[in-house]
């Protein structure tokens, strides 16, 4: 029984204040619950006091709004008890006494004002202040979280921290955030508090005083009576109050800070002693003005003196320890790094299989391009980077892994590797200081530059000089920035590659993201009948053909619906399509409308007569004439359109695209393939063109 009453301690502490509102405390025991009560309160709020100075940051002591407020109703049941006493018979226990005579050192006038400025103090300069504190904190905080987020972001992305790290980060983040706004809030309870004490002590004061007159007392004596009451109440709550509005401030004035308060003021006040010299001589010169104390002008000012000497001889002593011990260290990484060579650091088998480790995506720059990545230097190519993830996340439905980035000391100082899996798949050049011009057809004179190749998509470009970029503008080029074209061009390798990139760990994060929206879907069709495995082999092959895998629902339901083909994965793969047509109709389609090539029926008939099937699926046995004549008239027509369109589409019929689609690439790279059963019905269709032999 006691074990629980411990564990709900709080529970029952929050019930007893609330009651003691009500009951008359008082009247028990002859006030020394009161007084009991009193004391616990200025106990708690020095507890709360020197916490806030020993924390290291504000969410350190997350809980503060919510002690706030238990604080300042714990201090207002104890007013509504002593104003109860005081009003009743003058008299609130030996607490408030002790405290009124103690002040007013029999003065009532003088112990009055002194208890108003305190009031005073309290209300308009600390309360005032922290609540001001925290409503800049607030705004600030909620204004820096999408800054902090993306700095997480960027870190995770250069492998400064690992995954978990980066969740505790952005936790923090909306931590700090929760607080700052809840702290806003809670200094409102400070300031009330502040007002309503102010208002009892009158009350007190006037109510008893009224009270007194009414029953015949002495006027001189009720003034004293009630007058040093009031006084020793008001300073009961006040002391406490005073506490909490200043561990308030507290709290919300060290979000800058590095340690605890004790570490902090050593620290800062100690770090330049030049200061304290300085203001020690001030303090002594200070002397030289009549009717100054002159001997403790020179106390306070020849200690000064002395203790900025003590702190310089103490870190010059410091400084020349710290040399000799990284002297030391440098010596004995030395010593240690021509003792062991690399055959020692290889004979540890663990640093083999290190060996072993390959990116997904990597990126190499030469020297010159370190800038533009280097976040310390200005560069904004890893925020690029980000901002292509979640554009990429959103339009294809795939999270891209972290890209690796180091520099390659053994490419040209302008060129920049990228490597999918270790192996380098495209590689630019980049003049630095310079723009990538384009004529998109609206030149209306050329501008003198260094004539290159667009990396990305292969198209003829100029590299122009800085100074003639306005130059440049008005002649009708499209200028791009050295970061805008090295992002555009891992982007587009990125989005050729992706299929090569999506692992089933990957696969595996999307199921469990789905299971927690949709679990039935999940449970009834993964692991059993489609394995992980199964489900990344399929959105590889989507992704291989540009189709967004992002309605990944819609493609565990229609595999679920299609098992008698899962052995056909082409098959299987060709049902999902026709799922997704919506997404593939907006992922193609250009204001409701495609322009397509279409296959002559005949041609069709020909693919499909000589597709044979096997144990392991279906496949293509076609003789080399027929291939040729086939892709022979398809280059032509394709040749005819691709400068007129963007993306050369060719339509089929369903039974017939996977085939076509496979042939194809095998002699003209980039071309889509759809089908009709794969198109809106809302969509028109018109035919730019048609493959027959």
């Amino acid at each position: 029984m006691l074990k629980k009453i411990l564990s709900n301690m709080f529970a029952v502490f929050v019930i007893v204040i609330i009651l003691a509102i009500i009951i008359p405390l008082n009247g028990i025991w002859n006030g020394a619950l009161l007084d009991f009560l009193l004391i616990l309160n200025i106990s708690l709020s020095l507890v709360i006091l020197l916490i806030t100075m020993y924390i290291k940051e504000p969410l350190d002591f997350s809980i503060f709004p919510t002690i706030l407020l238990i604080t300042t109703v714990f201090r207002l049941a104890l007013n509504i008890s002593t104003t109860r006493g005081i009003l009743s018979s003058g008299y609130a226990g030996a607490v408030v006494a002790t405290f009124g005579e103690f002040v007013m050192a029999g003065d009532a006038v003088v112990g009055f004002i002194i208890f108003i400025i305190i009031v005073l103090v309290n209300f308009l300069v600390i309360t005032k202040g922290s609540e001001r504190v925290s409503e800049v904190a607030a705004r600030f905080t909620l204004d820096a979280m999408p800054g902090k987020q993306m700095a997480i972001d960027a870190d995770l992305n250069t492998g400064a921290i690992t995954d978990e790290e980066a969740k505790i980060r952005r936790a923090n983040v909306q931590r700090e955030s929760d607080f700052f706004g809840a702290m806003d809030g809670a200094t409102k309870f400070v300031k009330g508090d502040a007002i309503i004490s102010i208002i009892t002590a009158l009350i007190n004061l006037i109510g008893g005083a009224v009270i007194g007159m009414v029953n015949g007392g002495d006027f001189s004596t009720i003034l004293s009576t009630y007058s040093l009451a009031t006084v020793g109440d008001g300073l009961c709550s006040q002391i406490p109050a005073l506490m909490i509005s200043v561990a308030t401030g507290m709290v919300v004035t060290r979000t800058a800070s590095q340690g605890s308060f004790n570490d902090d003021v050593k620290r800062q006040f100690t770090q330049n002693p030049i200061v304290l010299r300085i203001t020690g001589i001030v303090v002594i010169a200070l002397m030289l003005i009549p009717g100054f104390p002159k001997p403790i002008l020179l106390i306070i000012g020849a200690a000064l003196i002395v203790f900025s000497l003590l702190l310089s001889r103490n870190q010059k002593a410091e400084l020349a320890e710290a040399q000799a011990a990284a002297e030391r260290k440098q010596l004995e990484e030395m010593r240690n790094s021509s003792a062991v060579g690399d055959n020692e650091y290889y004979r540890d088998i663990d640093n083999v299989f290190k060996l072993l480790n390959v990116e997904q995506i990597e990126m190499e720059f030469g020297y010159s391009l370190l800038h533009l990545v280097d976040e310390k230097s200005g560069g904004n190519f890893i925020d690029r980077v980000v901002l292509f993830r979640k554009q990429f996340a959103l339009e294809m439905g795939m999270v891209i892994p972290s890209v690796r980035m180091r520099d390659n000391p053994e490419i040209n100082p302008n060129q920049y590797v990228i490597k999918i899996k270790g192996e380098e798949v495209a590689r630019g050049e980049i003049l630095v200081d310079h723009y990538l011009a384009l004529d998109n057809g609206d030149v209306t004179a050329p501008v003198e530059g260094i004539d290159t190749i667009e990396p990305a998509f292969g198209i003829p470009a100029r590299w122009i000089s800085e100074d003639k970029k306005v130059m440049a503008d008005i002649a009708g080029y499209t200028l791009i920035d050295p970061v805008s074209v090295m992002i555009t061009h891992l982007s587009e390798v990125i989005k050729q590659h992706c299929y090569e990139i999506l692992t089933r760990q990957d696969v595996n994060t999307m199921v469990e993201n789905l299971k927690k929206t949709n679990p039935t879907v999940v449970e009834d069709v993964i692991p059993n009948p489609v394995s992980v495995g199964y489900l990344q082999k399929v959105l590889s092959m989507l992704l291989k053909e540009g189709i967004p895998i992002r309605d990944l629902e819609t493609i565990i339901e229609s595999l679920g619906d299609h098992t008698n083909v899962l052995k056909d994965i082409d098959v299987a793969v060709e049902y999902v399509r026709q799922a997704l047509k919506r997404t593939i109709t907006r992922r193609f389609a250009e204001g409701n409308s495609l322009r397509v090539i279409t296959i002559d029926p005949r041609v069709e008939d020909m693919i499909m007569a000589s597709v044979k099937k096997s144990d392991q699926g279906s496949y293509l046995s076609m003789d080399p004439d027929t291939i040729n004549r086939i892709t022979g008239r398809a280059t032509e027509e394709i040749d005819k359109v691709k400068d007129v369109i963007p993306t050369v589409i060719v339509l089929t019929s369903p039974i017939v695209r996977v085939y076509f689609k496979k042939l194809i690439d095998q002699f003209v790279q980039g071309i889509t393939v759809l089908s009709y059963a794969e198109i809106d019905n809302t969509t028109q269709i018109q035919s730019i063109g048609n493959i027959t032999i």
